[in-house]
């Protein structure tokens, strides 16, 4: 193959063209790229595949104990979790933290987000305050919070001192706010570090996008939701999940160091059911059959708020 190029006197003259690499230095390279992988499927195959199909085999199991005898139970399991009405409790207490930490969570962290991305006088500071949630221990912001929610605590002393002493209750030890509690933690825990989030990634949005928004007449709300808001929907989706994922899951934590599930049933989980049962009850199989409709409810929930952000990856 020959390419034609121009001469300094303007004289056009053939040369051949550089020779292509052979389709044995390609396919070297290809396979040079797959062996670089391995190491990182095999990870992901023993330690992310591997226990995914573990909880739909045990969930199939009569295991009553690490060291005990197993069976064959079949359908057994589910029959047992679907007939129990703690499960039906811990699935509504986890639908109604679901439906009101993430929306409250999202909104709020965005709209701090956005601000600290005006850049308004320290804004440095205030990234730090933000984080600072993120950097406790999970067992210190349960103390922090049984602190201030104790019948003797911060939040009690304070509505005494403002004379309404009538509105005192045992906040943790009470049927009717133990489960708004324990999703007061979760939104403290997650809005700052979410903020934080939000604010890193309106700083990449072009200033001219606000600047001529503005100068057509839009106030700051119209501007955060109307052009900020779409530039980086993606991202407020990648958010949403993580989020949704972190408080479908991650909520057990926080009942076990504060509740316990109680009084009564009123603060269970589907995450924390799943630990009463392996580790309390000893009920193996029990309890992974919870895992399973845990790990459907993730999956339906990521497609759902994949769908409602229009996620195209």
């Amino acid at each position: 193959m020959t390419t034609l190029t121009t001469t300094p006197d303007g004289t056009a003259a053939r040369r051949p063209a550089p020779p292509s690499p052979p389709a044995a230095a390609r396919r070297a390279t290809r396979q040079g790229g797959t062996v670089l992988a391995v190491p990182a499927l095999v990870w992901y195959l023993v330690f992310m595949v591997g226990p995914m199909l573990a909880i739909f085999v045990i969930a199939a199991l009569r295991w009553p104990g690490m060291l005990q005898p197993v069976s064959f139970a079949g359908l057994d399991n589910v029959r047992t979790v679907f007939a129990d009405p703690v499960f039906w409790d811990a699935v509504r207490n986890t639908a109604v933290q679901l439906a009101v930490a993430l929306p409250v969570m999202i909104l709020c962290a965005y709209m701090l987000g956005y601000y600290v991305a005006q850049r308004p006088p320290g804004h440095r500071v205030i990234r730090y305050l933000l984080f600072i949630p993120g950097l406790i221990s999970t067992p210190a912001k349960a103390m922090v919070f049984y602190a201030a929610l104790s019948p003797d605590g911060l939040a009690n002393g304070a509505l005494q001192g403002l004379g309404l002493g009538s509105l005192t209750d045992a906040w943790l030890a009470s049927p009717s706010t133990a489960l708004g509690c324990l999703i007061a933690l979760d939104i403290w825990g997650g809005i700052g570090f979410t903020a934080v989030l939000f604010a890193a990634r309106l700083g990449s949005v072009p200033d001219e996008l606000g600047e001529a928004a503005q100068l057509d007449g839009a106030g700051h709300w119209r501007t955060m939701w109307a052009v900020h808001f779409p530039v980086i929907r993606d991202y407020v989706g990648v958010v949403t999940m993580l989020q949704f994922l972190w408080t479908l899951f991650g909520s057990a934590q926080h009942v076990l160091l504060l509740t316990q599930g109680g009084p009564g049933t009123s603060s269970t989980t589907l995450s924390f059911l799943v630990y009463q049962k392996a580790f309390i009850a000893a009920d193996l199989g029990y309890s992974q059959t919870v895992g399973v409709v845990l790990f459907l409810a993730g999956l339906v929930g990521l497609l759902a708020i994949r769908r409602v952000f229009r996620q195209t990856y």
